[in-house]
């Protein structure tokens, strides 16, 4: 036996139990929604009671008012979590790369909230951004308080009135309830910059060692020598936060109480698919807004992979 033959088999033996997996416990429901977006079903009778309907809940997203409503709040979300996410992982694997005592320590610290439940997470931060006893909005108060009493001679010699800080209502106006969602978003960072610290661990010393020879500044040596290194893993990490950013759930559900209050602003993607399916009882409909998702997410990753130019792989020859 050929030792390439050999490896792949060996691969595949690794892959088995999720090939198996796929193959038992995703590839039925799969195939089935597919169908199921060409249909009518209410979920409750049997197969019989299935109704084809070819492209009409495709046709049918064109008048839904919510539709398109449920799109923008994704990528509003999308755009303003994906940043946040990638350069906050970043910043923080640098801080946990430093060789100092009792490192192992933040690190787990910085972990540990991307591996806590959701359901848990949320009520935390449902009470974090209450508007009365919230401590968001307590912190801006005090702010205010701090600086006014900053001020405080100024006003006297000025004669203007005390600054006004009251913090918003986040999750009761519309306005401000995604910027709520994103930053809840960053109490997960802890997964990407595990990913980004082993990235960080994987740069050779001695490319550092030649850049110092040459003189090379830290911010040199950062722009030069890590990013390029760290380019593959936050390739990967653009790819993984996007695609989760498409399919936020949890928090919507939770705090918005499953309709996506207030006035439709907290409405994503996937929690409009799960009214239209356990809710409304349009699993067709629902089935064919899950197909046009995978096609948005298949979308952005293959225009990540156009764009991909800028990721360095070593060893790797261009034309």
């Amino acid at each position: 036996m050929k030792a390439s033959t050999k490896e792949g088999l060996t691969g595949y033996l690794f892959i088995s139990p999720w090939l198996l997996g796929f193959t038992c416990l995703l590839a039925g429901p799969i195939l089935f929604s597919l169908l199921l977006s060409f249909a009518d079903w209410n979920g409750i009778g049997g197969v019989e009671a299935i109704r084809w309907v070819g492209l009409d809940n495709f046709k049918n997203m064109a008048s839904d008012e919510r539709f398109p409503k449920s799109v923008y709040n994704t990528f509003v979300y999308t755009l303003g979590s994906v940043p946040l996410i990638m350069t906050g992982g970043i910043l923080i694997a640098l801080l946990m790369n430093q060789k100092l005592k009792s490192i192992a320590l933040f690190r787990t610290i910085f972990y540990l909230p991307s591996v806590t439940a959701g359901v848990a997470s949320t009520l935390l931060w449902f009470y974090i951004f209450q508007p009365q006893y919230g401590l968001f909005n307590y912190l801006i108060e005090h702010l205010g308080i701090l600086l006014n009493f900053i001020a405080e001679p100024a006003r006297w010699i000025f004669h203007f009135g005390q600054i006004s800080f009251q913090g918003p209502e986040w999750l009761a106006n519309p306005r401000w309830v995604k910027t709520a969602y994103v930053v809840m978003s960053l109490w997960g960072i802890g997964s990407g910059m595990i990913i980004y610290l082993a990235g960080l661990q994987g740069i050779p010393e001695q490319l550092y060692e030649a850049a110092d020879i040459d003189g090379a500044s830290s911010w040199q040596q950062f722009l030069n020598v890590t990013m390029p290194m760290l380019s593959p893993v936050i390739f990967f990490n653009l790819i993984l936060t996007i695609v989760g950013s498409f399919q936020i759930f949890t928090q919507a559900y939770i705090l918005s109480g499953g309709n996506g209050s207030p006035a439709d602003a907290a409405l994503f993607f996937v929690l409009y698919i799960y009214q239209q399916a356990f809710q409304f009882h349009h699993f067709g409909y629902a089935s064919a807004m899950a197909w046009i998702l995978f096609l948005i997410i298949l979308g952005a990753t293959m225009l990540q992979f156009k764009f991909s130019g800028w990721v360095y792989y070593e060893g790797e020859v261009k034309n």
